[in-house]
């Protein structure tokens, strides 16, 4: 059996090995991405959009949160399980961000927390890894302030704005987080970033000199279709597949094809007596 995934585990693979991250949401996906070896699995708030059905991450909730984390941490045995802290849960005081990271831990078995912000989020991390809640940094395009940012966006594309990263990059190590997403970046900052910290950097459309690579899985397998980022590359297209099995299954239904002999239970007795016994 392979041995569970650590913080530390992830902190030794910086400039080594590549590391690899997908978002899960319930625990069949969760059961099959840790069985291929994802090294990280994401419980993102971008279930908000992919699985609830919300326009934005921001009205996701705590309590749903942790209701798809519980689902991926029961069944993963050794991926490191990272739950998105939702919009709401830690900007307003240290105290919360605390008390909302260790429930992550404590009622949902995740392993981390992920949280977005720069610099200005530097005192909620030192906090949270004080307390004992390992923390994942997220910059770039932060989609729950997306709006402030002037919509979904590629960030960091002149020099003062490059710097504001750059900088809320290394405070964020500074304060303890122990990896560091970077969003939709332009690959040359990317690889500057990567190379001014000392904890590993996962990009999603940050080119390829991240330390690692993250997509939502709904993306990756081409399930989600009301629109399609410039960076996401689809390894499969399962939403055609899905309708052409259902449309399948309502023609041979409504045909009487199915249920087939093969698919029915026999018994063992003759049930032609409850006729007599009902007349």
């Amino acid at each position: 059996m392979t041995e569970k995934r650590t913080v530390k585990d992830i902190l030794a693979r910086k400039g080594r090995e590549k590391l690899t991250m997908l978002t899960a949401y319930d625990a069949s996906m969760a059961r099959l991405l840790d069985e291929e070896g994802i090294d990280i699995l994401l419980v993102g708030d971008s279930l908000g959009m992919v699985v609830l059905g919300y326009d934005s991450t921001v009205p996701v909730t705590m309590d749903e949160m942790l209701h798809h984390c519980r689902a991926v941490s029961r069944v993963t045995r050794a991926a490191l399980v990272v739950g998105d802290m939702p919009f709401g849960s830690y900007q307003g005081s240290t105290d919360a961000a605390v008390s909302n990271g260790i429930r992550f831990l404590k009622e949902a078995g995740c392993d981390a927390v992920k949280l977005e912000g720069g610099a200005e989020m530097a005192d909620v991390v030192r906090a949270l890894t004080r307390a004992g809640v390992p923390v994942m940094g997220h910059v770039g395009l932060t989609p729950q302030t997306a709006g402030q940012l002037g919509g979904y966006k590629v960030q960091g594309r002149d020099l003062e704005s490059a710097r504001t990263m750059l900088a809320g990059a290394k405070a964020l190590t500074e304060a303890g987080i122990f990896a560091l997403v970077l969003e939709c970046v332009p690959g040359d900052l990317a690889a500057i970033v990567t190379g001014a910290v000392s904890v590993p950097t996962i990009g999603i459309g940050a080119g390829s000199g991240c330390d690692g690579q993250v997509l939502v899985i709904n993306d990756l397998l081409g399930l989600f279709e009301q629109f399609r980022p410039a960076f996401v590359k689809q390894y499969a297209r399962l939403a055609p597949e899905v309708r052409k099995a259902v449309t399948a299954f309502k023609a041979e239904v409504e045909q009487g094809v199915f249920p087939a002999g093969e698919h029915t239970f026999g018994a063992s007795v003759d049930f032609s007596s409850l006729l007599t016994d009902e007349q």
